[in-house]
């Protein structure tokens, strides 16, 4: 089983478990701790404190958003409804975003 080393405040992070889904990979998350002196855990496994990690069950840990997409684009196969899951994702960030932001919010007189 897959192992995500991350954080939910980490936009790295997110796009990684974006992905995974899109891809329909199952994966276990490990939250870390803000303060990277902290990240004991990940430090064992991986010998790093970066977030994003992947760790796979039989090889070496992938260190890092971009080297993680590399990984997946090489070891997995995309599924039909990946886009679907990625257009989804695009309108719920909007609405959060919506809700967030008074700018984007109509006049109200």
């Amino acid at each position: 089983m897959l192992q995500l080393f991350q954080t939910e405040w980490c936009p790295s992070s997110r796009r990684v478990r974006q992905r995974l889904t899109e891809l329909g990979v199952d994966y276990i998350t490990r939250q870390v701790p803000v303060e990277k002196q902290e990240r004991k855990a990940l430090r064992r496994v991986a010998g790093s404190d970066v977030i994003p990690t992947l760790v796979l069950d039989d090889a070496a840990p992938i260190v890092g958003e971009e080297a993680i997409r590399v990984w997946l684009d090489a070891h997995v196969v995309e599924p039909a409804e990946a886009g679907a899951h990625n257009q989804k994702a695009a309108k719920a960030r909007r609405r959060q975003l919506e809700e967030e932001c008074e700018c984007l919010q109509p006049a109200t007189h």
